[in-house]
């Protein structure tokens, strides 16, 4: 923190009431520049708030006190907690991952095998004793085969929407992945999101003689006036960007360092980027039932293990291993020539241990199915507040808000009218509506936000945009 910033901060917090920029001057004795290009910063460290004055000047004041976003105990804290989480979250992520595929294919094929082995046991018991068996074999034989060719096809490399690979131009996608977007989804489709939507504000401001107002940062946003107001200043301080006053008194926020520019494609209408809903799958349905039918046999037979285990317990003597049942009877057999109390093995190994995977490989899917489900609605809703700030921005006089109408899904919530009465209370916060009830229709004029336009426009006109464009090269290293 460098000394000038030092002395901004403690010259607010002299002033509880808030400070001008000519009241930081004085107190500092800071150059003019200087105080201008540091308090943007402050105001975002400290979650100050902005007013205008009847002379028109810019208010700083700082309702909630100094407590720093970014430095101090508490943000430090913070920060390493939120790194320390995001390692052991990370890391454990991709351990569960391997221990899914590992369990939900490993148990599948373990508790086929000890099937087919006792179906291979009794037919040779049945041959031997009795000559009989031949046709059990040919069908013991025939499932064999049906479960190698079931495990090729799972095991088949795949596109990314779970087909079997065609040619040698299509994208595969292992067993693993397909498993894992079962259970995890998909990647998130709107990483980076910040990043995106700072590149379409930036745009838009380089498109308005570097100018943008509070509403115009909700359209794009979707964030109501508070919180967009606390975002915007700390806009500002990565931007160098500054609050100005217009002669009406409309705060409107000024970037000329983003006028200086080479790139002369830039959008100058108020068309806020759209944020993508997020997939359950993108595996092909058939994909994810196979899924599910691997993972019942799992249930059922992790269930039938740990039964029997608990009800017949250790097998000892002859009359206890032909009244208990064959499975278990001969795997406690197999297992009684590796290991030295096979029962305990069958109960925690092959019955606890499966079940319990299988019953997490169900609820982690499902829960995931409704938590992204009320994420998904919170998208569309941010999406409609955006299309909707947008059109009454655009429109704020006599606005039907009732007949917007969304074509995309992703700008659709599920409550409608509820949203829409979420648009009218939060732009209403910057501008007091007029509503009129007109043919069965609630009609809304937004007066003030019409005249914050008039004013904004007008202070757009005024600026010198002069050097926007960098204009011809007059020096190249490279001659």
């Amino acid at each position: 923190m460098s000394e000038e910033y030092q002395k901004i901060v403690t010259a607010l917090k002299r002033r509880r009431k808030g400070a001008v920029v000519a009241d930081i001057c004085a107190a500092t004795a800071l150059p003019l520049s200087t105080v201008n290009e540091l308090l943007p910063k402050v105001a975002d460290e400290y979650s100050g708030h902005l007013r205008v004055t009847d002379s028109g000047e810019i208010l700083y004041y700082f309702p909630n006190g100094f407590k720093s976003r970014y430095s101090g105990l508490g943000a430090t804290i913070k920060k390493a907690a939120k790194k320390i989480l995001a390692f052991f979250k990370t890391a454990s992520a991709l351990i569960f991952k391997i221990w899914i595929v590992v369990m939900l294919v490993g148990y599948f094929f373990i508790f086929i095998a000890l099937a087919l082995a006792t179906l291979f046991l009794s037919v040779a018991g049945k041959s031997s004793g009795k000559g009989k068996g031949g046709g059990s074999l040919s069908v013991s034989l025939f499932r064999l085969i049906f479960r190698i060719w079931f495990y090729s096809e799972m095991t088949k490399p795949r596109n990314n929407y779970g087909y079997a690979k065609a040619g040698q131009n299509s994208e595969t996608r292992p067993l693993h992945k397909a498993v894992f977007s079962f259970v995890f989804g998909e990647d998130d489709p709107n990483k980076n999101w910040e990043d995106k939507e700072y590149k379409a504000i930036i745009s838009y401001i380089q498109a308005n003689r570097g100018v943008i107002s509070l509403a115009e940062y909700m359209a794009f946003t979707g964030k109501k006036s508070m919180e967009a107001e606390t975002d915007i200043i700390s806009f500002c301080s990565k931007f160098e960007g500054s609050p100005e006053a217009t002669q009406e008194g409309t705060i409107v926020y000024r970037f000329d360092k983003l006028l200086l520019s080479s790139d002369t494609e830039k959008i100058g209408e108020l068309i806020p980027p759209v944020e993508r809903l997020k997939n359950f799958s993108d595996n092909k349905k058939s994909m994810n039932i196979w899924f599910g039918v691997i993972n019942t046999v799992n249930i059922i037979f992790g269930s039938y293990f740990l039964h029997h285990s608990l009800i017949t317990g250790v097998l000892l003597t002859k009359d206890q291993f032909f009244g208990a049942s064959k499975l278990y009877a001969y795997t406690h057999t197999i297992l009684s020539q590796i290991v030295n109390e096979p029962h305990n093995v069958i109960k925690v190994v092959l019955g606890l241990i499966p079940l319990v995977f299988s019953i997490l490989f169900w609820i982690i899917p499902t829960i995931r199915y409704f938590i992204e489900k009320k994420e998904n609605n919170g998208i569309k809703l941010k999406n409609f507040k955006r299309f909707s700030f947008s059109k009454i921005f655009s429109s704020p006089n006599k606005i039907d808000v009732g007949a917007f109408n969304p074509i995309a899904t992703e700008c659709t919530p599920d409550d409608l009218k509820s949203a829409t009465d979420r648009v009218i209370k939060d732009m209403g916060a910057i501008s007091n509506p007029q509503v009129e009830i007109k043919e069965g229709n609630t009609i809304y004029t937004f007066n003030e936000l019409e005249r914050e336009k008039e004013a904004l426009e007008k202070y757009r006109l005024s600026v010198d945009t002069s050097r926007q464009n960098l204009g011809e090269t007059v020096f190249d290293t490279n001659d």
